[in-house]
This record gives structure tokens, C-alpha cells and sequence, in this order.
């Protein structure tokens, strides 16, 4: 994209624009050829923000130090204790409309929504020069976060994505210690969480008439159709494939971030998995996703293996009789020549062991600088002219999410894969790549 003629960039824009909603007038491109503004670290951000029940009230709390111009969601019943708090905020259904009404008295956008509205509504968001912070998973598809990623540097955003244990110290001592060789050389690494923790791999539910205060075109977006279902999407919709990634998109980017940033892990050469056969509509309840990254530098090979479902890794042999595995919500393992790290699902609480060893090693001898306030004030600062976010989209979050979702790819085609990351394809697998990128519903 750094190379990219302004002719090239607009032709793939006007397909990804007609894709996703994107009016005539917002095509015009009125960006191109100047970076979007920084906001002078005395004045208060601007923020839009598209998803205002569930997390996505605890994403408006996250940025609530600044002003809060907009606020869009697709139910307004589910909406309005966060519309209540925010009295002088405009309320939207359409994040379209909220968009282009707003315009210039915006500078940023956060979106809080289910996965499959990750990608529009952040595309849209940086066309029109508005910094970006998205939950993670930052895309639906691999496609699509590639596209994000090359996007956000073409335009010149600020961006973020939410997976907050990256801004914690916790996921910084284990980055710290792995690479000053703590527990030796590292060539696996087994991550496992609960979840699911709402209903997968069944059949879709009946239908049923959706509540007055929705928008079920709205919340459908760029899905294809189905009839609103019996007990709700909400929370539920992270097991269909239509809107979610299963308990991978859930959590991975939580869980495999502190490997992902210490072992530099990039481009898998194959992912395989096995699961409880998840059906062409639901995730599976459980699976067990293993990726082999070939040498980096200087690291060696790595295994990586991902439990969910509750299928949980064996027992570390370092790990004293007497001491227990972290809970069963969610853990990490780092396996050395010289001794493990085990840490909790956002990398809390990290330890070394044999105990022996902890006590050797002790603390850190330089740790990445502390990020105060969290992953939501580094992305305002950022917003301001302040260092990058941790976990932007160009530099991380973008790769980050495709190497989640390839385990996703990986579980639907149901055999091995073997990846080329730069043509972005199956090379044994023509028919996996189909899994690759989806179809948009004009709605």
C-alpha cells in the first residue's frame, strides 16, 4: 500500500465501498494525498460510538474522559442506560447515518459490535479520516483484516484494537523475560480458555419477531438474511459463523497475544485442527487448533497449540506437586529449556517454574515502558500526537487477528492447511480458501 497509486487505491476502495454501504459522496476520496488530523493534546476527543449495550458500554466508559458526540446502536432498548449517561450525545440506528451526520465534528470512532460489523463500520470510519478504536477481533475474515491493515496505513489513522492485556505489565513481563531468555530457548507454547460459554454447534433456532426497540435489518448488516431467532442474538451470536469466530475469535487475540508479541510469530506454514465437527451454520463446541511457525532470526521452530470447549493441555512437568494449573477460564504456557512460564488468560499473574528457577531469574531486567491508563488511554494519547498504540492495526492487531482466524479456517476446512501468507491462499486446499473472505449483503 506504501506504493500504491491513487488510482489503484480507489479502484480497490470503490469495490470494498459498494461492498460495505459506502454513499457516492463518501467515495469521493477527499483524503487522499493528506493524513487525517491529530487532536491538540489540550482539547478532548470528538468520539463516535457504533455498539452501546454489552461491551460496548464498557468501551464508552473506556474513553468516556473525552467528549461523546454520538452514539449509535441498533436496539435502543438495550441502549438506553448508556444513552441515559450521555445526555448531550446524538443517537443513531444506522452507524451510516451517524456517520455522515456527524462528519467533521468527529475525530474518532469506537466500534463495539459483533464481529461480522467489525470491517464496514471501521472502513468507513478511516475513509473519512476518523481514528479507530475496534474490539477485537479486529475482522470477521482474514481478508478483511488484511484489508484493515493496509487500509489504516493508506489513510493514516490512528488505530486500536481491544484486546487490553497488551497494555498490561503482566503481559509485559512475560515478553520481558522470554526474550532475555528466562526459562532458554522456546519451542511451544500451549493457550487453552472455557469458552464457548454460550450455545455452539446445534442447529439455528426457530424464528421468531424481533423486539420493537430493534433494527434487525440493522443488526443483520452485511450478513446474509435469517429470520430473528427465538432467544435472541445477543452474547449467543459469537457461535454462528455468519456474525462470530467461535471461542478463537472470543478470546485469541486475548490468550495468544503475549505469545504472538514475544516469539515475533508470524505467518504460520500450517495450521490443523480437530473439533466436534462444526456445521456449515454453528462453531464447533470444542477444538483443538495446533500451528506450526517455522524459524524466525534467530528463534527456533515453534509449536503453538490452542484448547477451547474445555479440553485443557497436559500438566507441566516443571510444575511442583501441590501447585495448580491457572483456572480453567483461560491460561498460557510457555515451555523452555530452561523451565515454563504460566500465566492466566490476559497473561495476569505470570510466574516461572520449577520455583527454583523463579528464584534465579527474579524480575524482568528491562520491561517494554508501562502503559498508563491502558490499552484505551494509549489509544487516545495516540490520537494526540503520543506514541503509537500497542496493539494498532498496521504494525500488530491486523496480523494478529489473521493468525486467530486462520485456526478458524483451519477447523472449517477440517484438515491441515498449509499457508502462503503472501498470496494469502490454501496451497493444498483450493477449496479452504473459499473461508478466506465472504460475500456482503447490500442492506
Amino acid at each position: 500500500m506504501t506504493t500504491c497509486s491513487r488510482r489503484n487505491f480507489l479502484k480497490g476502495a470503490v469495490a470494498t465501498g459498494a461492498a460495505i454501504g459506502l454513499t457516492p459522496d463518501l467515495m469521493a476520496f477527499r483524503w487522499f494525498g493528506r493524513k487525517p488530523s491529530l487532536v491538540d493534546p489540550d482539547r478532548k476527543l470528538n468520539i463516535a460510538c457504533v455498539g452501546c449495550g454489552g461491551k460496548g458500554a464498557s468501551d464508552i466508559a473506556g474513553v468516556s474522559s473525552e467528549n461523546i458526540v454520538g452514539l449509535c446502536d441498533v436496539d435502543f432498548g438495550r441502549a438506553r442506560d448508556t444513552f441515559s449517561k450521555y445526555p448531550d450525545a446524538r443517537t443513531y440506528r444506522d452507524y451510516r447515518s451517524m456517520l455522515q451526520d456527524l462528519g467533521d465534528d468527529i475525530d474518532a470512532v469506537t466500534i463495539s459490535t459483533p464481529d461480522h460489523m467489525h470491517f464496514p463500520i471501521a472502513m468507513m470510519a478511516m475513509h473519512m479520516g476518523k481514528h479507530v478504536y475496534v474490539q477485537k477481533p479486529c475482522a470477521h475474515t482474514i481478508a478483511e483484516a488484511r484489508k484493515l491493515a493496509r487500509a489504516a496505513k493508506a489513510y493514516g489513522v490512528v488505530t486500536q484494537m481491544g484486546n487490553q492485556g497488551h497494555a498490561t505489565d503482566d503481559t509485559r513481563r512475560i515478553v520481558a523475560w522470554i526474550r532475555e531468555g528466562a526459562i532458554g530457548e522456546v519451542r511451544e507454547v500451549h493457550l487453552y480458555t472455557d469458552r464457548p460459554i454460550w450455545p455452539q454447534n446445534g442447529p439455528m433456532p426457530e424464528a421468531a419477531t424481533p423486539p420493537a426497540s430493534m433494527d434487525w435489518n440493522l443488526w443483520l448488516g452485511t450478513a446474509p438474511y435469517r429470520p430473528y431467532p427465538a432467544d435472541g442474538p445477543h452474547f449467543r451470536w459469537r457461535g454462528w459463523w455468519d456474525y462470530g469466530c467461535g471461542a478463537l475469535g472470543d478470546m485469541g487475540c486475548h490468550i495468544m497475544d503475549a505469545a504472538f508479541w514475544a516469539l515475533d510469530l508470524r505467518n504460520p506454514l500450517w495450521v490443523e485442527a480437530v473439533s466436534d465437527a462444526a456445521s456449515p451454520d454453528m462453531t464447533p463446541s470444542w477444538s483443538i487448533v495446533t500451528y506450526q511457525f517455522g524459524a524466525r532470526g534467530n528463534r527456533p521452530p515453534l509449536k503453538l497449540v490452542w484448547h477451547d470447549g474445555g479440553k485443557m493441555p497436559p500438566r507441566p512437568p516443571q510444575l511442583e506437586e501441590g501447585r495448580s494449573m491457572p483456572p480453567k477460564d483461560g491460561g498460557q504456557i510457555f515451555y523452555g529449556s530452561n523451565g515454563c512460564i504460566m500465566a492466566g488468560c490476559y497473561g495476569n499473574s505470570p510466574r516461572i517454574f520449577p520455583e527454583t528457577r523463579m528464584r534465579e531469574v527474579g524480575r524482568p531486567k528491562q520491561m517494554p515502558p508501562t502503559i498508563k491508563g491502558g490499552n484505551f488511554q494509549e489509544w487516545i494519547r495516540a490520537c494526540k500526537g503520543g506514541p503509537a498504540a500497542g496493539s494498532n492495526l498496521v504494525d500488530y492487531a491486523g496480523a494478529l487477528t489473521e493468525t486467530v482466524l486462520l485456526g478458524n479456517l483451519a477447523i472449517r476446512a477440517g484438515k491441515r492447511i498449509t499457508w502462503d501468507a503472501k498470496s494469502m491462499r490454501c496451497v493444498d486446499n483450493p477449496a479452504a480458501d473459499a473461508y478466506i473472505s465472504h460475500p456482503y449483503r447490500v442492506f
